[in-house]
């Protein structure tokens, strides 16, 4: 018997399977490793930005009309399976970016395919949030699940740092060690190996997931074929109505924005952290750490917190605080700290940088959390795949937004530092809006 616990569980094990794809790839390991990759920190910044953006559009589009499918076929499970092969092949297809031996298209197209797969799978899993749990604890749920993400995102960078990826100094891991396999750091092999960890640790780790998580039988049902057939009229229909939601409507757009910054934020900070504080992978690789460690802390307290005072507070909190935190990443430079002068050789800068980037985990951890379970309190329940699939859609719809804008204001300025700018106005924007929201919903979604 799979009892109510066993799916929450289960339900947890694909954040932390996935996990590691923001991680390892998105942003601790693969997204520096573009800097080697290409030569020089702007350029990697430039072409990751594009990649990510380009990659955001296709998800944007296609989101809500396969969360109409699933709504009306009452199937999700067949969706996630599929979801889950474009993860894993495309990331294990990011061992071949050799450098000097690789095709650019390939490895971004393979990078795509596989950040595809991860964003639909976890708009589906996402969307039984409400199947697992009464109302009233989805806050927790949904934090402790965040939380549990985040255990596994550090767990699998530990595995990384100390027994896979070297040091370029002493060739040796974190712990002193050869990296495992006979990986050569000289063609990039103890880095370029991330890829096929992140396939195989999603490919163990989703099995509690598939064995314990059951989709419930949906009345009205129909096969997939006429689900498919039906879907934009139905969508069609749900997009109209939005102005006379307008709860729904401002919260779409207002996390629109924000999770914008947010993933601006996580894609391109190690990016940042090696082009302008010449941080080593290795370097990088502990600065994660502490931000899932944060991270990981800080979404399973902004889950009480959600029980208790509702996800909006939470929100509007975390939205004040990453706002200034990145405002203050800002200032911070090899050369300087906050205005303050540093020597060439001071650990100052690298400080600043590990405390932001402890407080940037924390205050992204409650607020992806927070965000989850408001989308469920918007969301009309009969359609609650197609409601992600919209969240997704208004996620991703400008998810090109933070990463051209990052790409083109360091092409223009060429720095990296001013480059980062733009993720401070998409939270200011995602903080006005919010006020628009009521924290239950609209009430005919109710």
């Amino acid at each position: 018997m799979i009892t109510e616990r066993k799916r929450i569980w289960g339900w947890w094990f694909f954040d932390w399977a996935s996990q590691p794809y923001n991680t390892l790839l998105l942003t601790f390991i693969f997204a520096p490793f573009m800097e080697r990759l290409l030569g020089d920190g702007t350029t990697a910044q430039t072409v990751w930005g594009f990649g990510i953006g380009f990659s955001g559009l296709i998800i944007a589009v296609a989101s809500p009309f396969l969360g109409a499918i699933a709504d009306r076929s009452g199937r999700r499970m067949p969706f996630i399976w599929l979801f889950s092969l474009m993860y894993v092949a495309g990331s294990a297809f990011l061992w071949t970016a050799e450098p000097g031996h690789y095709n650019l298209w390939l490895v971004m197209t393979a990078f795509a395919i596989g950040m595809i797969g991860m964003e639909f799978a976890t708009s589906f899993t996402n969307a039984m949030l409400p199947d697992l749990t009464g109302r009233d604890n989805i806050g927790k749920v949904s934090g402790s699940g965040w939380a549990f993400g985040y255990l596994g995102g550090m767990v699998s960078l530990i595995v990384m740092l100390t027994l896979l990826q070297a040091s370029p100094t002493t060739g040796k891991t974190l712990i002193g060690l050869t990296p495992l396999f006979g990986l050569d750091p000289a063609t990039g092999e103890d880095t370029r190996i991330v890829g096929p960890l992140t396939a195989l640790w999603y490919v163990v780790f989703m099995i509690p997931f598939f064995l314990w998580v059951r989709e419930p039988r949906v009345p009205g049902a129909v096969p997939v074929a006429q689900a498919s057939r039906e879907a934009w009229p139905e969508l069609r229909s749900t997009l109209k109505s939005l102005p006379k939601r307008p709860s729904l409507f401002a919260y779409l757009i207002s996390s629109m924005f924000y999770r914008d910054a947010l993933n601006g934020i996580f894609t391109f900070g190690g990016l940042y952290a090696a082009g302008v504080l010449n941080w080593s992978i290795l370097q990088i690789g502990l600065f994660g750490i502490l931000g899932t460690i944060t991270g990981a802390t800080f979404s399973w307290l902004g889950g009480k917190a959600d029980d208790r005072f509702g996800p909006k507070a939470v929100i509007v909190f975390t939205l004040i605080a990453l706002a200034l935190i990145t405002l203050g990443v800002v200032f911070i430079s090899r050369e300087s700290v906050f205005g303050l002068a540093v020597a060439p050789e001071s650990a100052l800068p690298d400080i600043a940088f590990y405390i932001l980037g402890g407080l940037i985990g924390a205050g992204g951890g409650a607020l992806q959390s927070a965000s989850r379970t408001m989308m469920v309190r918007q969301s009309d329940p009969a359609k609650i795949t197609e409601c992600f699939g919209l969240y997704a859609l208004t996620g991703k719809a400008t998810a090109f937004l933070a990463p051209l804008s990052i790409g083109a204001v360091t092409a223009m300025t060429q720095s990296q530092t001013l480059g980062i700018t733009p993720v401070i106005v998409l939270f200011v924007l995602g903080l006005i809006l919010i006020a628009f929201v009521k924290s239950e919903g609209d009430p005919a979604a109710v």
